[in-house]
């Protein structure tokens, strides 16, 4: 949750941000290809700052019972392990169908640990993976502290147990693969410290494989909207559900969507991934853009719509 200045090889994609979107209306095929999976993800929901927690998560739960996907993940910063946030927990498990959760750096403020945090949110582990219709998901921990490090602040490390089950987790698969991870692995300002090694390691681990089988890596915690690109590797960032910073010189600001914000993604068998992203507007209008001579990207209420052709990475 913390801010950054700039990030290199962007490729955004706007979006007006007066539109709000009603319902996703994904259909099954298109003219060119068959839904392989459907999945919904929202991050950054933030429960134990904000009012509104429970009516944001509701209003994501209640629209993908609607629209049935096959799983849905949110991928960090989401709640504290405390009794009285049960009643959100409650809300999130009124989806019937597999859900997964991404530790964020702040789900352990308070002083509790990554264990505490997994066994409240009933999650799979710290880290993970698992299949779904033809394609391998890996969920990784950006939360660790290296060994020796005595700072203060928050903790973004992957630490090399954890990289070595990735590699090995990645090796014995043939299968198409999508990573999620809270902080971005592309974002060297504010995302994971070993970030740039592990682009690397994605990048080795395609080579080996003889295709391109790390294909998309999603992430939240900079409450922000881009896409990019590094040697043919697509990372997205997914907005904060509940609000972004307005990056005021004298420290950050805190501005509030008047609705919540998710995405919902298709993967289609020719290789093409559509995500449909929540638009909202900001009640303050002064909140509408980002300060005066901020580097990075702009604050702004909405997921946009992306396409994405894979159609060249088919092993």
């Amino acid at each position: 949750m913390r801010r950054r200045n700039f990030l290199k090889q962007s490729a955004i994609a706007g979006i007006a941000a007066t539109s709000i979107t009603k319902a996703f209306g994904m259909v099954p095929y298109t003219e060119k290809g068959k839904v392989l999976i459907n999945f919904g993800i929202c991050t950054d929901l933030h429960h134990d700052l904000i009012k509104d927690g429970e009516k944001r998560l509701q209003a994501f739960i209640e629209e993908m019972n609607q629209l049935k996907p096959h799983f849905i993940i949110q991928t960090g910063d989401f709640c504290m392990p405390k009794e009285k946030n049960r009643p959100l927990m409650e809300i999130w498990d009124q989806f019937k169908q597999p859900s997964y959760h991404v530790l964020g750096n702040h789900d352990t403020d308070g002083g509790f640990t990554h264990d505490q945090v997994i066994t409240f949110w009933k999650a799979t582990g710290k880290y993970y993976s698992f299949d779904q219709n033809g394609y391998h998901f890996v969920v990784l921990n950006g939360n660790e502290r290296p060994q020796g490090d005595t700072s203060q602040a928050y903790p973004r490390s992957i630490g090399k147990e954890q990289i070595n089950w990735m590699k090995k987790d990645i090796e014995n698969t043939r299968l198409p693969v999508i990573i999620f991870c809270h902080q971005g692995i592309d974002n060297d300002q504010d995302g994971i410290k070993e970030g740039s090694l592990i682009r690397l390691i994605f990048e080795r681990l395609n080579q080996k494989a003889g295709f391109n089988q790390i294909r998309l890596v999603f992430s939240g915690h900079h409450h922000e909207d881009y896409h990019n690109i590094y040697n043919n590797i697509h990372y997205i960032q997914i907005n904060s559900m509940s609000y972004q910073f307005s990056h005021a010189e004298a420290g950050d600001g805190y501005a509030s969507t008047k609705d919540p914000l998710w995405a919902y993604v298709s993967i289609y068998d020719n290789g093409i991934i559509k995500i449909k992203g929540k638009k909202s507007v900001y009640p303050n209008p002064e909140n509408q853009h980002s300060a005066a001579g901020y580097n990075g990207y702009p604050t702004v209420p909405y997921i946009s719509d992306r396409i994405i052709s894979l159609r060249g990475d088919q092993p």
